[in-house]
């Protein structure tokens, strides 16, 4: 039996999104500077410039957000959930600050109600920060899983995330083995991936913590359950992929040691891909598994600068992450910024405009996740939206009142947005924050 259709409601706005890719058509952007979206049922039905979509449509109740700026929700593919509260570990490189920073906190997430406070801060913060839909590292315990996807379940976040698995190189306590990493694996995803709007994602933290027989029994679950996602660490921290060197000296590199494993695919999204080799890159073109940017933590951890341009030239998928905690922050905004700021520092960088940002945050991560229903307002869609409206008399409000063009104010909404700037977010058309 099928629930019965709500009444539509028209949405009139300035909105923007990328319904193709920037890097590949230069026209991408499509900027309304008075649009129309007609949403019902939590999907967007029509789109446009609100006078024609009014015309279509002349007794459906609007809802005026002018004033600010109305994007698709932004999309997270590289976060921890266990780290919300150690940001801001600064002045150290990647394996001292997890050492000093990050799991003593993950060993703490053992306490269940320690974990629930977790979830309600992480989840909160995401939401916040007009996120939508995120890739997130889990918790090495299963419990604190549990307690992630209810929470998730609760506020409406589209959440893609699974067991940390690991036997070597962390606090034993973080440690697990190849059985119980399947069973609670394979328990975790029978309860969550497909429920509502959570998926599984298998995720060993990396090969650096992670033996074959750990990356065996990940890939038993990718083929077990064909559906679910796959996400782990690469080329981070030059220290950190000689170890892997170290350890797996049979494989030609750091990717090879996912690949051995049958773990490089579609539904693959590896984390900051900072130093790769060509061989790498190929592999992954060819798999078409995604680099997740994560340009806060790069430079906050001094990994080094993300080769964007090698990655298209190669025909690498990239989207964007924030790497909470070793991120500085949930905001895609300042990590669109970033990734500018780096991309103009770095010999052969890649010249970042308003609508490659905006792809980067949005439409980008629903590729990489394979989520073809979000990311941005084209008809169909569901209605995944954050809306930008800042304060009176903030640097951004006068932007906003005097820009030239939607596409000038979407520049200054990265220059200059916070998560004080988001007003109202919805998820598959419901009002999650705001309203």
């Amino acid at each position: 039996m099928t629930s019965p259709s709500t009444a539509p409601t028209l949405y009139r706005a300035t909105y923007l999104h990328t319904p193709r890719n920037p890097f590949t058509h230069p026209d991408a952007l499509d900027a309304q500077s008075d649009g129309g979206l007609l949403v019902q049922d939590g999907v967007i039905r029509a789109a446009g410039p609100f006078a024609d979509i009014r015309a279509a449509h002349p007794d459906a109740p609007v809802t005026d957000l002018r004033g600010g700026l109305l994007l698709p929700g932004f999309i997270d593919t590289h976060v921890h959930l266990p780290q919300v509260r150690v940001i801001g570990g600064l002045g150290l490189p990647l394996l001292d600050w997890l050492d000093q920073c990050a799991l003593p906190e993950e060993a703490r997430m053992a306490d269940l109600a320690y974990a629930r406070g977790v979830a309600r801060d992480f989840i909160g913060g995401l939401i916040g920060a007009g996120t939508t839909t995120a890739l997130v590292f889990g918790s090495h315990f299963a419990g604190a899983v549990d307690a992630f996807f209810e929470e998730a379940g609760r506020t409406g976040l589209r959440a893609v995330a699974g067991l940390v698995v690991s036997d070597r190189l962390l606090r034993d306590e973080l440690h697990t083995t190849p059985q119980r990493a399947y069973d609670e694996g394979r328990a975790l995803i029978e309860r969550w991936h497909g429920t509502g709007r959570a998926l599984y994602a298998v995720t060993p933290r990396f090969s650096l913590s992670a033996s074959e027989g750990i990356l065996d029994a990940c890939a038993a679950l990718m083929k077990d359950f064909p559906g679910v996602r796959f996400t782990s660490h690469i080329n981070e921290n030059t220290r950190e992929i000689q170890t892997v060197r170290d350890l797996f000296p049979c494989a030609r590199d750091y990717l090879d040691t996912y690949e051995r494993a049958g773990l490089v695919g579609r539904h693959s999204v590896l984390a900051h891909n900072v130093h790769p080799t060509d061989r790498e890159l190929g592999v992954m073109a060819a798999h078409r598994c995604t680099a997740a940017h994560c340009p806060c933590s790069n430079s906050a951890l001094g990994s080094g600068f993300f080769p964007l341009r090698r990655h298209l030239d190669a025909g690498v998928h990239v989207s964007l992450g924030s790497d909470v905690g070793g991120g500085t922050g949930f905001s895609l905004l300042k990590e669109g910024l970033q990734a500018h700021f780096m991309q103009n520092l770095m010999p052969g960088g890649v010249p970042l405009s308003p609508s490659h940002l905006l792809y980067l945050a949005t439409l980008a991560g629903a590729e990489a996740l394979d989520l073809p229903h979000t990311g941005s307002f084209e008809p169909g869609r569901a209605f995944d939206a954050v809306h930008l409206n800042p304060a009176p008399g903030t640097p951004l409000d006068a932007v906003f009142r005097h820009a030239a063009s939607p596409e000038r104010a979407l520049a200054a909404a990265f220059a200059t947005g916070t998560p004080a700037d988001v007003a109202r977010v919805w998820i598959g058309g419901d009002t999650v924050l705001g309203g």
